[in-house]
């Protein structure tokens, strides 16, 4: 076989939204794109800004000289600086330039601490339901994933994560807004999170590290609130990405942020920029790095999806699905009412109806709905809900 094992079985196994995408392809195909209602894949479609367009056609055509050089591998200073002091504002604590380093969106910041800080066979925490690539980047280096379930509301189970640290744990990412929940972790589960990876540092004598992965912070619903993680556990590290606030996630833009205080700050920050180098990333995209430094605080109107998500609650409810309505992000993660969810993901599809399996995200039984879509195609999904479930007895 020309690829390597491991690949080939990553590849079969890899990734559910991709093969719903390729049925959505198939239906599409067959009875017309109006005609099916593809809720698959987490692709904002609302449109960046205002302030984008201008702050793009402004630096485009700055032809200053040295404009396209080479840069500090973590970035422009000026850009580190404008999204510090975001940071500072978000987290309640004053973060440095030169604790931020920019990046090729959070997918990137994510491979990047993970490579300045795992050993081979060190161990990640990650919570179910998570981003199905976490496993994948874990492994890229030389890591191992340990999947720890939240609880039946998708809060965190700190009695379940104290049982799986050990001292081989080296750190655990957390994603609030939650792909694919849409759960805001509580200040007191992050305070009690923080608290008990204190005392687990001093009960094996290690560093281990809180990864939060923020790509949908500022996509919120009801007045919530995304606490802090920097007040509440001093090693920790946010990762993040403007692909869903302000819509660019082809442009791959994001960064990394440290806690002022977390250890061995100065060989952490030099291992991530020289991890940023050698995965060959080398640095983030200039062009970007210039625009979103004049876009801090700007973001997309999350009032459409919070109008999108109570039509979509509301056309699930009187189907007669069982779920939590998410508190943050653009997705619904119903129960499905089976116990085989890729059997219910193929039966929605005989309704032209494209979902993701909750095994995708490590937790079946149940589905994975995006309503980052035309509000007339949610509500026109309604009747084809209220079939597909009237059907169960055909399964």
């Amino acid at each position: 076989m020309g690829i390597s094992k491991k690949m080939n079985e990553f590849a079969t196994a890899s990734s559910w939204i991709r093969k719903m995408f390729e049925e959505g392809t198939k239906l599409k195909k067959q009875y017309g794109p109006e005609n099916v209602f593809d809720f698959s894949l987490g692709n904002p479609d609302v449109a960046p800004p205002p302030q984008f367009d201008t702050a793009l056609q402004k630096i485009a055509l700055d032809s200053s000289p040295g404009i396209h050089s080479y840069m500090p591998n973590g970035g422009y200073f000026h850009v580190r600086e404008a999204v510090a002091g975001q940071i500072s504002r978000e987290q309640s604590m004053e973060v440095g330039a030169d604790q931020v380093l920019m990046t090729c969106g959070a997918a990137g910041a994510l491979n990047v601490v993970l490579k300045a800080i795992l050993d081979p066979e060190e161990e990640v925490i990650i919570l179910a339901p998570f981003f199905v690539e976490y496993k994948f980047y874990i492994d890229n280096h030389g890591g191992k994933s340990v999947v720890v379930p939240t609880r039946d509301d998708f809060n965190l189970d700190i009695d379940a994560i104290e049982a799986a640290v050990n001292g081989k744990t080296k750190a655990i990412i957390i994603n609030s807004p939650n792909n694919p929940t849409g759960q805001i972790y509580p200040e007191a589960d992050l305070q009690a999170l923080g608290g008990l990876l204190d005392k687990c540092q001093e009960k094996f004598g290690s560093t281990i590290f809180l990864l939060s992965d923020e790509p949908y912070r500022k996509i919120i619903f009801d007045g919530h609130h995304v606490p802090s993680i920097f007040q509440n556990y001093r090693n920790s590290i946010v990762v993040s990405s403007y692909s869903k606030d302000l819509s660019l996630p082809g442009e791959r833009i994001g960064y990394i942020a440290v806690h002022p205080d977390v250890a061995e700050k100065n060989a952490l920050l030099a291992a991530m920029t020289l991890a940023n180098r050698i995965l060959g990333f080398v640095n983030a995209p200039a062009l970007m790095q210039r625009v979103v430094a004049e876009l801090q605080g700007v973001t997309v109107d999350s009032a459409i999806y919070a109008g999108r998500r109570k039509i979509f609650c509301d056309i699930l409810a009187e189907s007669g699905f069982n779920f939590i309505p998410p508190k943050g992000a653009f997705y619904i993660f119903p129960k499905t009412p089976i116990d085989d969810d890729v059997k219910f993901v193929a039966h929605l599809q005989k309704y032209k109806i494209l979902a993701v399996p909750g095994r995708g995200f490590g937790m079946p039984g149940y589905i994975r709905l995006a309503f980052c879509i035309n509000d007339d195609v949610i509500k026109r999904s309604a009747a084809a809900f209220k079939q597909a479930m009237a059907s169960l007895g055909e399964l």
